[in-house]
């Protein structure tokens, strides 16, 4: 039986040298339209905690199998492992939850690579994602409301992503919407013909690897943080941010590099 996750790390195309490999995580029920349980969900985390942890690894990408599905959300079969919308009261974190919690922590630009429909948690799972390259013959949606659910777990990133109106009109109505106007909403970064699909993918990762891991990881931490502050707020951390940044090492590195006239050697430091 195959693995319901792929994780392995690979070079990045056209990157100089030398760089951090890429940790790909692949949702791989290509069957199931790479539909989430639980062990799928905790696999995908520990494959985002492992590239973190272990120092290397300059970038995320998360995909599904085949060239269908991106990710059809909660398994709703009957024998699903670990339904998504089954609750213990004892436990006060789902496994859902802690998986956008992981996602929002993580210190590593994550990218999502749509190869197909992304639906319900899958559609959650993209808007998750930093950034996200999709085909452009893809559909986008939230279904949940033709069950009788709606999409309560993943509305915090919806709302951070979509537009309002059209967000409340996807969770309404439960119908599908396109890669172009995933584009036009900002849910995709970038969207192509399926044959050009790996192609942008490797050209993003490059331009993305050879970047301060530092600035990136502080970056992140930014951007999460002002995202939810008032703008006075927002702007005393900015203040007290900037002479953080200064200090470290890659910065140094990017200033030395800069006037040398060079390229900078980023240690992550």
């Amino acid at each position: 039986m195959s693995e319901p996750v792929l994780i392995e790390r690979r070079t990045v195309e056209g990157a100089p040298d030398p760089q951090g490999p890429v940790q790909w995580i692949v949702i791989n029920r290509e069957e199931r339209r790479n539909a989430l349980n639980e062990e799928v969900v905790r696999t995908i985390d520990r494959g985002i905690r492992e590239a973190v942890e272990g120092g290397q690894v300059r970038a995320i990408v998360i995909t599904g199998a085949g060239d269908k599905a991106f990710c059809a959300g909660a398994d709703l079969a009957k024998n699903a492992k670990g339904f998504a919308f089954a609750v213990d009261y004892s436990r006060p974190k789902h496994y859902i939850v802690d998986l956008f919690k992981r996602l929002q922590e993580c210190t590593l630009p994550v990218i999502a690579r749509v190869n197909g429909h992304a639906m319900a948690g899958g559609f959650g799972l993209l808007c998750a994602c930093d950034m996200a390259i999709g085909a452009d013959d893809i559909r986008i949606g939230t279904t949940e409301s033709k069950i009788g659910m709606t999409p309560m777990m993943i509305l915090p990133y919806m709302l951070r992503v979509l537009p309002p109106r059209k967000l409340q009109e996807m969770c309404i109505t439960g119908e599908q919407f396109t890669a172009q106007d995933a584009l036009d909403w900002g849910v995709l970064s970038y969207a192509v013909p399926r044959a050009q699909l790996d192609e942008k993918l490797q050209w993003l990762l490059a331009r993305t690897v050879d970047k301060s891991p530092t600035a990136i990881r502080l970056g992140k931490q930014a951007f999460n943080a002002t995202r939810d502050m008032g703008l006075r707020e927002a702007l005393e951390y900015a203040q007290a941010m900037v002479p953080v940044m200064s200090s470290t090492q890659d910065a140094k590195e990017g200033m030395a590099a800069f006037q040398e006239k060079r390229p900078p050697n980023f240690t992550g430091n």
